[in-house]
């Protein structure tokens, strides 16, 4: 499968029906979602691996990496009207075999995986959000593929973070990420933000 036809794929599949703010519920676009299982497969850290998807909404990270030959993907996501899409997503593409949907917390997540990808909140409702996950993603696995805002304090942030955990930044990748309006405060119809994407490895 090429880069091109696997976004056009995460692109269509179903996203929210009743996406929650609090939750900073936006579908991960499939160019960028792509372009992080792309670097992820490159890396050898998908095909034949058991990988984590934490926070897995609608499920267009975990369709990705079964996509690219995941051995098993755990797909950890807290609500229960985005688990309800992501089976439906999984089952549509004739995936079940490869997914262990996980109804919790990612906190209360605990399997040890080889590889964690994440679209973790920003941040931008409830500070310091993604910090539950990257947190997780460190205690889980030995390499982990997560974004980001691509903003100066977020990234000392993430650099201060990840070295606290023995973890060290080998990719840093700053992409265009496109959020369409769905709530009460947007303002335009379609926000362009920059983010990066990131790959982290125990040291």
């Amino acid at each position: 499968m090429r880069k091109r036809h696997l976004a056009m794929t995460l692109s269509r599949l179903e996203g929210f029906q009743n996406p929650k703010p609090e939750l900073e519920q936006y579908r991960t676009p499939g160019d960028v979602a792509a372009e992080l299982l792309w670097l992820a497969h490159s890396q050898g850290d998908i095909a034949g691996r058991v990988v984590a998807d934490l926070g897995a909404g609608t499920g267009v990270l975990t369709v990705g990496a079964c996509l690219l030959g995941a051995e098993r993907v755990y797909a950890v996501e807290v609500d229960g009207d985005a688990v309800g899409v992501l089976r439906g997503n999984v089952e549509r593409l004739g995936l079940s075999d490869c997914v262990e949907v996980v109804h919790t917390d990612v906190s209360d997540f605990s399997e040890r995986v080889d590889t964690v990808l994440m679209n973790p909140p920003f941040g931008s409702q409830k500070p310091h959000a993604d910090r539950p996950f990257l947190t997780k993603a460190f205690e889980v696995g030995d390499v982990a593929y997560s974004i980001h805002l691509a903003k100066p304090e977020v990234r000392r942030f993430i650099e201060a973070f990840v070295r606290d955990f023995n973890f060290s930044i080998t990719h840093r990748i700053t992409l265009p990420f496109e959020i369409p309006a769905q709530f009460f405060f947007h303002r335009k119809k379609l926000e362009r933000i920059s983010v990066d994407l990131y790959r982290f490895q125990r040291v």
